[in-house]
């Protein structure tokens, strides 16, 4: 397939082109006289009229050269993945990733094996999908060999070639097509591309936990993210990844809301399971969370009951102390994406003004009054906070050290 008439960016469209960091890196891996091209998401946005945040680049040039190019040119060099062919340039802080043009050798459904090669039309046959297949010279010229402009202006999202071999060198492609189609696409997904995931889900349980998790994230990310889950729950591509999920009410109500946090993936991916904290640990184990990301998702699927629901203004105090104002806003949308609108709204706003309190006394005061280092003193401290919290975090130090002599000298 010859490539369409050609398209050029421009610098309206791309301000990164002409940026001085770019002009640097593409004048020191020019310099030994090959090609280089900006390639996938940045060419793809700046097409889209979105905003680029991170610049990619690929070369004929072998990684080891690349090394050498950044080098002369007094450019910082960071191998960040050399058995494949990326190396990452640093100039002023921010970050280039330079990748040698590459074809598969093999692949097993989750990693391949690359061979280095200096045909562009290769390299992008690697490739998921034809939007993201696009890539450009340093003076704007667009190279679209796979008809990606077109998709991109049809919000159509469709495989590079085949969708089936594309599904078998990664599996991980199954949830890309959701997760591009929810950012990118309009209407219905492509027939043959949404056939093929369907075909293969059942190979989706083989990817790592932490591959999951990030696409999951992204695809959360979406306007409408509850519209693409409900498609792939429909296919039966969920289930093999996500067979927690109760319903998309509460998904499609912070969707609703004009709050930003609303947006955060982890709050949303709690939107679609069960009340109970259990569910949100075996989740986060099977998708290898980070473990405050496990301990969130655990609070806002089951909050302590003595600490939620906060039914006064001193109550939601306490919840704000002892949970924090994160989780009580978490909380708080929820309750407005489940249509408890006022005491959603309610807690919101306790989050959104709360000042954090601190226990104006420490175990030092404990031992200065002569108590010896042990259980005591943390029991002691114990008992003042839950003395101070009693009184709404009103009592200053003078009044808590008042409150600890008299613990002290009321036993023996």
């Amino acid at each position: 397939m010859s490539e369409p008439a050609s398209r050029f960016l421009t610098h309206d469209d791309a301000p990164w082109l002409a940026a001085p960091e770019a002009r640097a890196v593409i004048a020191a891996l020019t310099a030994g006289g090959r090609p280089v091209r900006f390639v996938g998401g940045c060419v793809r946005d700046a097409l889209a009229g979105r905003t680029v945040t991170d610049i990619d680049i690929a070369t004929p040039e072998r990684p080891e050269r690349v090394m050498e190019l950044l080098a002369a040119a007094g450019l910082k060099v960071v191998p960040t993945g050399l058995d494949h062919g990326t190396v990452t340039a640093v100039i002023r802080g921010k970050p280039f990733e330079i990748t040698t043009l590459r074809r598969d050798v093999e692949t097993d459904g989750r990693r391949a094996v690359v061979a280095f090669t200096d045909d562009w039309r290769e390299d992008a046959l690697r490739r998921d999908f034809t939007i993201n297949a696009l890539s450009a010279d340093p003076d704007g010229r667009v190279h679209d060999p796979f008809g990606g402009i077109v998709d991109l202006a049809a919000g159509r999202v469709r495989f590079v070639g085949d969708p089936a071999t594309r599904i078998r060198e990664d599996v991980l492609r199954i949830l890309r097509f959701f997760r591009f189609h929810a950012h990118y696409g309009r209407g219905e997904p492509d027939a043959e591309g949404f056939a093929a995931c369907r075909q293969h889900a059942g190979l989706l349980p083989n990817l790592s936990g932490e591959r999951i998790a990030a696409e999951l994230r992204r695809l959360l990310e979406a306007d409408d993210a509850a519209a693409m889950i409900e498609k792939m729950r429909a296919a039966g591509i969920l289930a093999p990844i996500l067979p927690e999920v109760a319903n998309l009410g509460r998904l499609r109500g912070l969707q609703a809301l004009s709050d930003r946090a609303a947006r955060d993936p982890l709050l949303r991916l709690a939107a679609l399971l069960p009340s109970d904290a259990a569910v949100g640990a075996a989740l986060a184990e099977r998708l290898r969370l980070s473990n405050q990301e496990r301990t969130r998702l655990e609070t806002i699927l089951s909050p302590p009951p003595d600490l939620w629901p906060a039914a006064d203004p001193r109550a939601l105090r306490r919840a704000l102390y002892r949970l924090g104002a994160e989780t009580v806003r978490d909380l708080g949308l929820l309750l407005s994406a489940a249509g408890e609108t006022a005491r959603g709204e309610t807690a919101r706003a306790a989050a959104l003004h709360w000042v954090p309190v601190a226990l104006p006394m420490r175990g030092q005061d404990v031992l200065d009054l002569g108590i010896k280092p042990g259980p005591a003193v943390g029991r002691l401290v114990g008992e003042v906070e839950a003395w101070w919290e009693a009184n709404d975090y009103r009592p200053d130090r003078a009044a808590c050290l008042e409150r600890l002599k008299t613990l002290v000298t009321s036993r023996p």
